[in-house]
């Protein structure tokens, strides 16, 4: 162990705490039993989860010289919620130190463990092998599905839109993106921002007096209820008759994000609604809605006020929303890179303020464990919503239109699945216009389908989740990163075991793959009859369901013509295949990234 570089790491990463910060974090003991092994092309580093600790940020350093936090290029937070993490942004032959650190916030790094060393291995020219057994016999648990329960979308205003985007209109558009997410992936609620935005009409003064008119939300509200979905109710943003500062902007729309200059008016505003909604479709619908506050005011973008304004608008708005009727769900702090989420805690704990459900967010990176920070300060039996989460928090990426970005989705959910209670993808369409209108088919844009609804590597992998079944098996890897580069997620029905398996690192500059992180896959499934057949279906790049590379191959300017839609369609769609079985076992190869839904049937 190198200890003067550990004990320089632990001085650096000092417990940071705001002045108006009115609660202590815990000093977490730092991982044990840490262990970095090195393969070809990575290194994979495990350890000890530790109580209290609602994520990990992992340290290496070469041999000789400081601990760095290692960084996958997210953009955003770079803590993991749990072993094991993948270093591919180490250069191979190249001997390392790693540690790890718990955190406790995500704001806030502990004390790191002791230093352990690997060497990522060159490549030779062979592939190496991952042994995958699923115990198809087993008696497993029901399959946890965190892309249920939510999905994101643009403002739903625009559901009411008649405009062009890309020469397609962009209302009926946005409405048959969500009817899919409903009907093809199974989604539930829709999160989206500004339903007090001025083109909704709500809020307006008269004479120096509140008047309300609920007429744009009923008729939005209505279309998605006839989709069989229901919203997420983000209060926000600010009306312009009821802004102390209306200058305050974000958003190519203007949305309004200073408080408001009457607290008391504001309440009054939260009430109306809440009540005219159960009006309107009555009290048990309403009771399975949540009420959100706000859209990451921990971020000046979002948010002109002060963090004590915010934190009063919360107070104020979830009394609101329970003066309605106690049981409706309201909650927050709605926050980017998942911050803020204890201080709203502590601030609820401390004035009696509830909180039903913890939301917030994070790009990047699979969710982290914020239930230990629920459990810390009296919270845990609230709900964990990731309202808003993805590969990236930069619009315009092309990362978004990849297929990584759908590996990507694989993996996250599989990291959230039991411990979150949703974790919505942001968002559903690529008619989405925070920073403007669309300005070709593939933009990097946030959507899971394009404008003129093709879909996605992104809404590929949602759908080749939505395939697995209802019970999950317990799955047994080994093998050069096994569990780490590739994971699996198993799943059996009546006449059926589905076996997803996907490779991904989340070190986005290797989003366009990498050779030596290529893995060849035996996959064995004892119990299930000789005579059941094996079909795969893939996801990869340059081929099945990569709608970059068919909009390449076939040409496609900033718009398809009318003939090249015809033809995306037709090539942007998963590719299947009867798999040959060598006795219990299939061979694939995997490279990095791609994914494949193995099924094994009756013939």
């Amino acid at each position: 162990m190198h200890s003067d570089a550990k004990a320089d790491w632990d001085a650096r990463i000092a417990i940071r705490s705001d002045e108006d910060r009115e609660f202590a974090f815990p000093d977490l003991d730092p991982p044990k039993e840490v262990s970095a092994v090195g393969g070809v092309g990575q290194v994979t580093i495990n350890w000890s989860p530790v109580p209290g600790a609602v994520g990990y940020l992992i340290l290496r350093g070469p041999e000789d010289g400081p601990l760095e936090p290692v960084d996958h290029h997210s953009g955003d937070v770079l803590s993991v919620p749990a072993p094991p993490y993948v270093d591919t942004t180490c250069t191979p032959g190249t001997p390392y130190r790693y540690a790890v650190a718990s955190v406790p916030e995500v704001t806030v790094a502990g004390r790191a463990s002791d230093v352990v060393g690997a060497v990522p291995l060159l490549a030779d020219g062979s592939v190496p092998v991952v042994r995958v057994e699923v115990d198809a016999h087993a008696e497993g648990v029901e399959l946890p599905r965190p892309w249920v329960p939510m999905v994101g979308s643009e403002r739903l205003s625009q559901l009411l839109c008649t405009d062009l985007s890309g020469g397609r209109e962009i209302g009926p558009e946005l409405e048959q993106a969500l009817r899919r997410m409903h009907d093809e992936i199974g989604v539930r609620t829709v999160r989206a921002h500004a339903i007090f935005h001025d083109d909704t009409r709500v809020y307006t003064e008269v004479d120096g007096e509140p008047v309300y008119d609920f007429t744009v939300v009923d008729a939005i509200y209505d279309k998605l209820l006839g989709l069989g979905l229901r919203p997420v109710v983000e209060l926000g943003f600010m009306p312009r008759d009821l802004a102390s500062d209306p200058s305050k902007t974000v958003f190519e729309y203007g949305a309004i994000i200073s408080p408001p200059h009457s607290f008391e008016r504001w309440g009054e505003l939260i009430r109306a609604l809440v009540q005219h909604l159960i009006d309107r479709y009555g009290l048990d619908e309403v009771l399975g809605w949540d009420f959100e506050v706000w859209n990451e005011a921990n971020l000046e973008v979002f948010w002109s006020g002060t963090k004590a304004e915010w934190m009063r608008l919360y107070d104020v708005s979830a009394a609101a929303v329970k003066s309605v009727d106690p049981r409706l769900a309201v909650g927050g702090p709605s926050s980017a890179a998942a911050g803020w989420v204890d201080d709203l805690l502590a601030h609820a704990a401390s004035v009696g303020s509830p909180v039903d459900f913890v939301t917030t967010h994070t790009y990047g990176s699979p969710p982290l464990d914020v239930r230990a920070s629920l459990e810390r300060h009296g919270f845990g039996d609230a709900r964990i919503l990731w309202t808003e989460w993805g590969v990236t928090p930069t619009h315009f990426n092309p990362i978004n239109d990849s297929v990584f970005s759908g590996i990507f989705l694989l993996r996250g959910m599989k990291s959230a699945a039991g411990r979150v209670d949703a974790l919505a993808y942001w968002v559903a369409s690529d008619h989405f216009e925070e920073l403007g209108r669309p300005p070709r088919l593939l933009h990097g844009g946030f959507g899971l389908q394009t404008v003129g609804g093709l879909p996605k590597p992104r809404f590929h992998a949602m759908s080749l989740l939505s395939r697995l079944g209802p019970v999950q098996l317990p799955v047994a890897a080994e093998g050069d990163g096994a569990g780490s580069l590739v994971e699996t997620w198993a799943s059996r029905d009546r006449d059926r075991v589905a076996v997803l398996l996907w490779n991904l690192t989340l070190d986005q500059t290797k989003a366009d793959g990498d050779p030596a992180l290529t893995r060849t896959v035996e996959l064995s499934v004892p119990g299930v009859d000789a005579g059941w057949a094996a079909t795969a279906t893939y996801l990869t790049p340059n081929g099945s369901g990569d709608l970059a590379a068919a909009a390449a191959e076939l040409g496609v300017g900033d718009w398809p013509t009318d003939e090249q839609w015809t033809q995306l369609a037709a090539h942007s769609t998963l590719k299947s295949e009867r798999l040959a079985r060598d006795g219990e076992a299939v061979r694939l190869t995997l490279t990095m990234p791609s994914a494949v839904l193995v099924e094994f049937r009756p013939v």
